[in-house]
């Protein structure tokens, strides 16, 4: 990101650079030599630190790597253009405004960082929710035509918000956290959704970014982002990035030692089938922390145990449940041959996933027979997933033909539509399939941090900055699940549910809510709010006849600015 002011290009001998691109003219500060005594040769580091001002050869505009060599150069705190809009879209500001009251949040913030800090980490969280986005170069486009959260509303330069990015310490965010999690609920039993998932980096000197196992590979490095989701009170609880090469299965035991080491106590987790392993399961027992985990049908661990109770409730109305449409039963059995204890094992059967899953493995194992035909007599070798469906028959080193296994074929097939949940309580069938289901939530947590946050990627240069960025979506997280939660409520006391209901359609409705400057320098409201914005600012407690208060301390706000 470029900062919104000049300065005089570094003299440092011998050690500045300059190079054409798409006619721009860019400086490139050498900032380190490594030699290899094994190839003998020299590698010259360099970092592009400015772009040349097209009409003053001298004087270029800084990068944030700038900031990085060269900190003694002072750069201007607000911006040089520090002009607003005359018309400043307020109603959604109103809405987060009144989701942060309620938490506290700004209150919570002010007990770890200075004033402007928390004015600006709930300015990119608002940011990030209203216009989908996280990158930086363009909140000042966003701060340009809303109300903001730093004190005065005040506009910072592109200098200060770098600065910004990268001050933050791991003390810090580290202590919110404690006092985020202090005051949630841990008098009632609550079950902890947890889950993660990856995320791209568009720069690699990242500490944690690496190559890894991605679930969408993009060909970029990635880091992983898990969060523990409240699904009783619904709401995120912590947020953890850890290395991209981690798998998920072995980061779980971290999340339970944190959780415990925040005083949680009688608590559950429900976990996605990818985190099932003996470890986890013990990790979980030794901690005195219950489980509920799905396995799927096919999994060696319940595969017997459905064949033996298969045909004694898929037909049973009495087992049925209606709202997922699954039959349903529950039985006991040791997961693992080392354990001391039985587990409650919730077997299922949906019809239709049944007829689903067999027409997908029907197309995977045709689609595999006609790939290995047309490998005949050549020199191949295939996979593991090849040879566990298939025998594949050699002349030698040559490919000959691959026969199907039937029996493996045959067993999967019998699989098709069942899965299970195995829980460490004792639960029937309906509270473990409800309680499994109840992480749907937590799911659109990550949804919502990639598509509506704009978090799906990290545009940053440097580790500390990654990790500022990561802290602030956790924050812009925690009230966007509230802004769901409060319009899904609303939502359900309405007979006919309107489509406006939604967050992103929310947010449209409410960005109509301008105010506009007037003649004599005022702020006013530009219209009276409608039905539609009325209904949707009663979910947050909002009244109509409030909304011209709100602005009143908005046009306040802005006379200190």
């Amino acid at each position: 990101m470029y900062l919104d002011y000049t300065v005089e290009i570094p003299e440092s001998k011998g050690k500045i650079t300059y190079r054409e691109k798409n006619g721009a003219t860019y400086v490139y500060y050498e900032y380190d030599r490594v030699y290899d005594a094994k190839k003998k040769y020299t590698t010259v580091k360099r970092r592009t630190i400015g772009k040349v001002v097209e009409d003053d050869p001298a004087r270029m505009r800084p990068n944030e790597i700038f900031k990085k060599f060269f900190p003694e150069v002072e750069a201007p705190e607000q911006r040089e253009d520090a002009a607003r809009s005359s018309c400043l879209r307020s109603g959604t500001f109103m809405a987060i405004r009144e989701v942060i009251k309620e938490y506290g949040l700004d209150k919570k913030l002010d007990e770890v960082f200075d004033p402007k800090q928390r004015g600006l980490i709930l300015d990119f969280a608002a940011y990030s929710i209203i216009t989908e986005g996280n990158a930086a170069q363009y909140y000042p486009d966003y701060a340009y035509n809303h109300p903001l959260f730093t004190d005065n509303m005040r506009q910072y330069s592109d200098s200060t918000i770098s600065d910004f990015f990268r001050d933050l310490t791991e003390d810090q965010r580290a202590c919110f956290l404690e006092l985020w999690n202090e005051e949630r609920s841990k008098r009632e039993k609550i079950y902890i959704s947890y889950d993660s998932t990856n995320k791209n980096s568009e720069a690699g000197d990242i500490d944690i970014v690496e190559y890894g196992k991605a679930k969408v590979d993009m060909g970029e490095p990635i880091f992983n982002y898990a969060v523990g989701y409240d699904v009783n009170n619904r709401e995120p609880l912590v947020y953890e990035q850890y290395p991209g090469s981690i798998n998920d299965v072995s980061q779980l035991k971290y999340m339970v030692t944190r959780m415990k080491s925040y005083g949680y106590k009688d608590i559950g987790f429900i976990l996605d089938r990818g985190y099932f392993s003996h470890d986890n399961l013990k990790c979980l027992d030794e901690n005195g922390y219950d489980f509920i985990i799905m396995v799927k049908g096919i999994k060696d661990v319940v595969q017997d145990i459905i064949k033996k109770h298969k045909g004694s409730f898929e037909s049973d109305w009495g087992s049925y449940v209606s709202e997922f449409g699954v039959y349903g039963k529950t039985v006991q059995s040791f997961v693992y041959a080392s354990d001391s204890k039985k587990r409650y094992f919730h077997l299922f059967y949906n019809s239709g996933k049944a007829a689903g899953e067999r027409s997908r493995f029907e197309e995977t194992i045709q689609g595999m027979q006609a790939w290995l035909d047309k490998q005949r007599d050549q020199e191949r070798e295939f996979s593991s997933t090849f040879h566990h469906y298939f025998h594949i028959h050699y002349n030698e080193n040559t490919f000959v033909y691959a026969e199907p296994k039937l029996d493996v074929i045959r067993e999967e097939l019998e699989m098709c539509g069942y899965f299970a949940i195995i829980s460490s309580e004792k639960m029937d069938f309906k509270k473990a399939i409800d309680l499994y289901k109840s992480r749907d939530a937590s799911e659109k947590v990550f949804r919502a941090d990639k598509s509506y946050l704009g978090n799906n990627t990290l545009r940053v240069a440097s580790s500390e900055a990654a990790a500022n960025k990561i802290f602030v979506a956790f924050i812009a997280l925690i009230i966007r699940c509230r802004l769901y939660t409060a319009l899904k409520d609303k939502a359900k006391e309405m007979t006919k549910k309107p489509n406006y209901l939604t967050v992103p359609a929310a947010i449209r409705e409410l960005e109509k809510i301008e105010m506009t400057r007037q003649l004599d320098g005022e702020y006013r409201l530009d219209h009276a709010v409608t039905k539609t914005q009325t209904e949707i600012l009663s979910a947050f407690n909002i009244e109509a006849s409030h909304v011209k208060y709100k602005v009143a301390y908005i046009n306040d706000a802005l006379k200190g600015a």
